[in-house]
């Protein structure tokens, strides 16, 4: 039996509704969205309009600044690359997943822009303060996620929007361990949010959101085919065509919005009580071994996630003897260098503990005597 506590890689299993829209979109959905005027294209174009107005009520934009993209990774690429193409300063937070790191790392090493790196404090002031100290007359973009891939904490994002807002700079968020979690929202100050569609959304695998508020011109990295302006040679400038080259995957689009309907229907505060709860009984079994390392700090708030090290056993070793037992942690550096640099486990890494939705607590317990018996 297969017990799943990696659901911030990927959650799983899936929500019925979920699987009943990709069973239904291969079905009925067999057309190319904006490719024609015949019946098949026209109602795949009226399913794909649809999952847009979806997540966009669910997030607080405009249906046409809904881009859809293969992942989270390609959202933030697309996001820092368009928005940094003229050069310029950006500030990444020192929690951020390499997803958000390496384009920017890159613009710089190439000499595009300049970089900098927020430390990340427990305290929100000091978190704030951080990023303000950094900003630049040059400064054309702030990045930072919502929530930690490795150890959950929740930044300050209001704030940081605020910040933003002040000194007319774009605030790219990642919301990829957020969303689904929390109660994001352009209004928040929030430009350009960026999110995987396959996790705390419940969708397939493949599938990511750009979500634009349409203040910053973002410069597209991919031209193509969108169905509109086709006898031009130049990308169009409207949204969402001008993001959204090529075939979009109604099947992945579709499983989204269910995702989103299942959201909803469970209600946000039900599924973040239920996963807090999980994590809570976890760390309550785990925190009185002194053995054990929990990385997280009362000073700060977390979405359910726990990355913890137990003393004299690799994080890599421990997650394939859970593994045997059929419980699934992922172990290591979870791709994310700043955050381990800044935690201080660059050498070591972390195991990380995620529930989603349909995770027990029963198995969370079973989980930590299963540790404690290992370390004893």
């Amino acid at each position: 039996m297969i017990i799943n506590f990696d659901n911030a890689a990927t959650t799983y299993p899936k929500p019925q509704g979920v699987k009943r829209a990709v069973v239904t979109a291969m079905e009925k959905y067999g057309g190319n969205a904006g490719r024609g005027g015949h019946q098949l294209a026209m109602q795949t174009s009226s399913a794909l309009y649809s999952a847009r107005e979806t997540a966009a009520d669910f997030f607080g934009a405009e249906p046409e600044n809904v881009i859809f993209t293969l992942n989270c990774t390609y959202a933030l690429n697309m996001a820092i690359q368009g928005i940094m193409s003229n050069g310029g300063h950006i500030i990444v937070s020192g929690m951020e997943h390499n997803s958000a790191a390496r384009p920017a790392a890159e613009m710089a090493r190439s000499g595009k822009i300049s970089m900098s790196v927020a430390r990340i404090y427990p305290e929100d002031e000091k978190t704030l303060e951080s990023f303000r100290s950094l900003i630049r007359n040059d400064t054309r973009a702030i990045v930072c996620t919502l929530a930690s891939n490795v150890t959950g904490q929740i930044m300050p994002w209001k704030k940081i929007g605020e910040l933003c807002r002040e000194r007319n700079i774009c605030f790219i968020a990642d919301g990829a361990q957020a969303c689904g979690i929390l109660d994001i929202k352009l209004g928040d100050g929030i430009n350009i949010l960026c999110t995987a569609g396959h996790k705390g959304l419940y969708g397939i695998t493949g599938t990511g959101l750009l979500i634009s508020d349409g203040k910053y011109k973002i410069h597209p990295t991919i031209q193509g085919g969108t169905g509109s302006a086709s006898m031009s040679l130049n990308q169009p400038d409207m949204l969402p065509d001008g993001l959204e080259s090529g075939t979009t995957c109604i099947i992945g689009a579709m499983s989204v919005k269910a995702g989103i309907e299942f959201i909803r229907s469970t209600g946000m505060d039900k599924i973040f009580s239920h996963e807090e709860k999980i994590c809570r009984r976890f760390i309550n079994e785990l925190e009185k071994d002194k053995r054990i390392t929990i990385y997280r700090d009362p000073g700060s708030s977390y979405v359910p996630i726990v990355s913890f090290n137990i003393e004299g056993i690799p994080a890599e070793e421990l997650a394939d003897k859970l593994a045997e037992r059929g419980y699934c942690l992922r172990a290591g550096f979870h791709c994310a260098a700043l955050a381990h640099t800044q935690l201080g486990t660059e050498k070591i890494g972390t195991i990380r503990f995620a529930p989603s939705a349909f995770s027990s607590e029963r198995d969370a317990v079973n989980l930590a005597h299963l540790i404690k018996n290992i370390l004893n």
